[in-house]
């Protein structure tokens, strides 16, 4: 399925261009994608790739938060404004909620982070508890892992896990072994930031797993093509992360594009950049899939608290093509 141009450039090792051709008429789904890092050129650019749907994960910003009324703001964006921008581009948005690993350190603070998460995770929007997990695998950062596993089983919704980008398969390991162990289904917690060196465990076990493709480190999208290869498409999906780092949050469309002209069946794309992560994170229970097959078509005028992402009479959507800003 590669272009001519495609095999030269491949043959001369220089970068193939986005094909949107090839994935014209596919529908994606990021899973894993900081919004509140990205513009909304961004929302843009991701609606007119064909993604439909992003789920983004509560996570650590970049510096240690003072208090929690920082965490209240932090979770209460995520379900309001984040959720309103995106719609404004056609996106719907989801989220999953939780205490990140690098905070869970701070005990005085997490402990107070835990008592006010079970008023989050039943809001309107929320598909889970995540990020959790290990960073440093400090004994506290496990602390506060157990401890949103418990309430991720009580509540009966599933887990977004982040494995360390430091000793990576240990702590890929010890997720697992400890999600195990507080009795959780593996089909209800996604592992993600997946390499070559965890995939075979994580899938022998049971979990789902996911791959960040993400520049220069966690998994470029070449390799994830011959994951794909070898492991097949079953309970594995690509995000993009599009953190506050350097990262593309068109990761997925571009891996989909990249999986289609080097010969992945189309079927298998559609599965690890679209159905998987519907299934995993059970959608179906927030929103009946069937609107995905419709473009999400939101009131330009209306408001989020008062506040608009529109300024002066604007339109939603600019002219990208002309080099006139008017």
């Amino acid at each position: 399925m590669c272009t001519d141009l495609n095999r030269d450039l491949a043959k001369m090792g220089k970068p193939m261009p986005l094909d949107f051709e090839i994935i014209k008429g596919l529908k994606f789904v990021d899973p894993h994608i900081h919004m509140v890092s990205r513009t909304t050129d961004d929302y843009q650019a991701l609606f007119d790739a064909g993604v439909m749907l992003v789920i983004e994960p509560a996570f650590w910003v970049g510096q240690p938060r003072t208090g929690l009324s920082t965490f209240q703001d932090y979770y209460s964006s995520l379900i309001g404004w984040e959720r309103f921008r995106a719609a404004q581009f056609g996106i719907r948005h989801f989220c999953t909620i939780g205490l990140n690993s690098r905070e869970a350190n701070n005990e005085s603070l997490a402990d107070q982070v835990m008592e006010m998460l079970p008023f989050f995770i039943h809001k309107d929007g929320v598909l889970g508890i995540g990020e959790i997990g290990f960073d440093d695998q400090t004994p506290l950062e496990e602390k506060f892992y157990r401890a949103q596993l418990e309430l991720a089983k009580e509540a009966n919704i599933p887990v977004q896990v982040h494995t360390p980008h430091r000793d990576k398969t240990r702590g890929t390991l010890r997720s697992m072994e400890i999600a195990l162990e507080h009795g959780l289904d593996p089909s209800m917690v996604i592992i993600d930031h997946n390499s070559e060196e965890t995939v075979k465990d994580v899938l022998d076990r049971g979990f789902w797993a996911g791959f960040t493709i993400y520049p220069f480190t966690k998994m470029g999208n070449e390799r994830m093509v011959d994951i794909v290869k070898q492991y097949g498409a079953d309970k594995i999906m690509v995000n993009s992360a599009a953190d506050w780092g350097i990262s593309d949050p068109l990761a997925v469309p571009k891996t989909a594009s990249l999986m289609l002209q080097r010969g992945v069946a189309l079927t298998d794309v559609e599965k690890v950049t679209y159905s998987n992560a519907l299934e995993a994170f059970a959608v179906h229970k927030h929103i009946d899939l069937a609107t995905l097959e419709q473009t999400l078509i939101a009131d330009p005028t209306s408001k989020f608290e008062g506040n608009t992402i529109l300024r002066g009479g604007q339109q939603p959507r600019i002219d990208k093509s002309s080099i006139i800003i008017s």
